[in-house]
């Protein structure tokens, strides 16, 4: 079995979509799947080669195109 993120600490400047998945879900209390995670990545050009993201410019991203989407 896979260890916790949230109780295992994780960095939040490097984390796999996975682990951004599993902490976004338990944030959230929602199912977040790997592929939303991934789809918004992308979209933002926030996936780095490693194949993790800073979930700080993540949620950044997020709150841009809410704004964006409020104001449009």
């Amino acid at each position: 079995m896979s260890e916790n993120p949230i109780k295992t600490g994780i960095r939040i400047t490097a984390v796999s979509i996975d682990d951004a998945a599993k902490v976004l879900s338990a944030a959230l209390r929602r199912k977040i799947d790997e592929e939303q995670i991934r789809e918004i990545a992308e979209a933002g050009d926030l996936l780095r080669a490693d194949g993790t993201i800073n979930l700080l410019e993540y949620i950044a991203f997020l709150i841009r195109e809410a704004n964006r989407a409020n104001t449009d």
